[in-house]
């Protein structure tokens, strides 16, 4: 029998089911479709979440390396690799386990299968050795996600060369590890696997890690890393063969130059692409772009008015908690309230130690804009939590126009910087001035104080800091 629903989402990510949630929280009957036991999508189950569980280990082995300096040295830590994926397991089996439970709560029908459409109304569903079941809908939402990309270069080499995916799965901690890709997955998973004793190699073929991110913050990163890995911008893998256990990787730099390399294992963190292929699109007359992405509109509807699309699908950033905003303002489209996506700015964060969060515009954006800007910097070495910290190597940057002092963009690097840069999103929606953060009042001594100083500064005067 086919499942008649008013709401069909298909794909149950961050995206996928904030939409179903909010969908049915609006009155309106949901399925929502994935092909794992309970919603979570990449994220909870290969992505934000146990690269996160495994980063907060890495952060407590280096504190253990750093503590020396305090006067608290601990034997060399033993690490139960086993254990340490039976935690990282656990922790997503308790939030997905949560989900599923949510979703019960809110009487969605969860489908567990492939979803593909079969026309502008129904999708037919396959599940795991239990044949195909067809869902009727009056709208859709495409909440597919993303894929790792990967380079043809990197083919053929079985389970010697890794995406994120297989990075996540812990299956060893492989003595030489080549990383290619100096974005922030690439970044992120070099830290853990650094942590974990690994000998990494870095390579990215743009002239610095986190390319777009503003140089400015990420400087502390870069002089964190460069004693701890080998790094290697303006390059790129020339050639792949096995060499016995391994790899042997020749690579060439932008200037012609070649050097080969031989590592135990190669991650490839080179992007991540939209997941439109095998869901149905032309069973909808529904086409994505040059860059795999569907258009949409302001509610997120794509062509067809009753189908919607969400999140990494629906274009750029491919954020999680972006594909959460449009999820809920697709549902609010759906069941009539008036509700549009358009954020003044997405906040983005890079787990690293130290972190990198920005959100708004870089001070290069802003320039490139034609914007007359004011800029603000609050370097950590000033600041009192910091230095009880033991970490004043951050920086707090603030971008605000030069004429009114609005707030264009905050940009942190240090430890907590994604838990602080909601204050600057805020700002920024807000449409705060430079003032407005400058005289809000802010505890002291915290991490957060800086924020307030990088806003005097555009004043003229910050307490701790004496800048010309």
């Amino acid at each position: 029998m086919a499942i008649d629903t008013q709401v069909l989402v298909l794909g149950g990510g961050p995206g996928g089911y904030a939409a179903a949630f909010a969908a049915a929280d609006l009155g309106l009957g949901v399925a929502l479709v994935d092909d794992a036991p309970n919603p979570g999508g990449v994220c909870l189950y290969r992505g934000c979440i146990p690269s996160k569980t495994l980063l907060h280990v890495a952060r407590l082995l280096r504190e253990a390396e750093e503590a020396r300096g305090y006067g608290v040295a601990f034997a060399k830590p033993a690490i139960d690799l086993g254990a340490l994926r039976a935690h990282k397991q656990a922790v997503v089996d308790k939030l997905t386990g949560g989900l599923g439970q949510l979703a019960r709560q809110r009487k969605i029908t969860y489908v567990e299968g492939r979803g593909r459409f079969l026309g502008q109304n129904s999708l037919a569903v396959t599940r795991a050795g239990d044949g195909e079941e067809e869902l009727r809908f009056s709208h859709a939402i495409i909440a597919t996600g993303s894929l790792p990309r990967s380079l043809d270069v990197l083919q053929g080499f079985g389970d010697l060369v890794w995406d994120s995916t297989a990075a996540l799965e812990l299956r060893e901690v492989p003595k030489r590890l080549l990383v290619v890709g100096g974005g922030y997955i690439g970044v992120e998973l070099a830290s853990v696997y650094l942590a974990l004793g690994s000998e990494v190699t870095l390579v990215e073929v743009t002239a610095g890690l986190l390319p777009g991110a503003d140089p400015d913050l990420v400087r502390p990163l870069l002089q964190q890393l460069k004693g701890r890995a080998q790094l290697r911008f303006e390059t790129s893998v020339l050639r792949l063969d096995r060499d016995g256990d391994g790899l042997r990787a020749t690579l060439r730099g932008n200037d012609g130059s070649d050097a080969e390399i031989v590592v135990d294992r190669l991650l490839a963190s080179v992007g991540r692409a939209p997941q439109t292929a095998g869901i149905g699109l032309e069973a909808l007359g529904l086409a994505p772009d040059r860059q795999g992405f569907l258009a949409v509109d302001a509610q997120r509807r794509t062509a067809l008015p009753h189908i919607y699309a969400i999140g990494d699908v629906a274009g750029q950033p491919m954020l999680a908690h972006k594909a959460s905003y449009e999820g809920r303002v697709a549902a609010e489209a759906i069941a009539g309230r008036p509700s549009a996506y358009d954020p003044a700015a997405i906040p983005a964060v890079v787990f690293t130690d130290p972190e990198i969060a920005w959100t708004g515009l870089s001070e290069a954006e802003a320039t490139s804009r034609g914007i007359d800007v004011q800029i603000g910097r609050f370097p950590w070495a000033a600041s009192g939590r910091a230095a009880s910290m033991g970490r004043s190597d951050g920086l707090t940057k603030i971008v605000a126009e030069g004429a009114t002092g609005r707030i264009l963009g905050v940009g942190i690097c240090g430890p907590g910087a994604g838990e602080l840069i909601a204050e600057g999103t805020l700002a920024i929606e807000m449409g705060a001035v430079a003032e407005d953060l400058a005289r809000t009042i802010h505890p002291h001594p915290t991490l957060s104080e800086t924020v307030m100083e990088a806003a005097e500064g555009i004043l003229g005067h910050a307490t701790h800091y004496y800048g010309r």
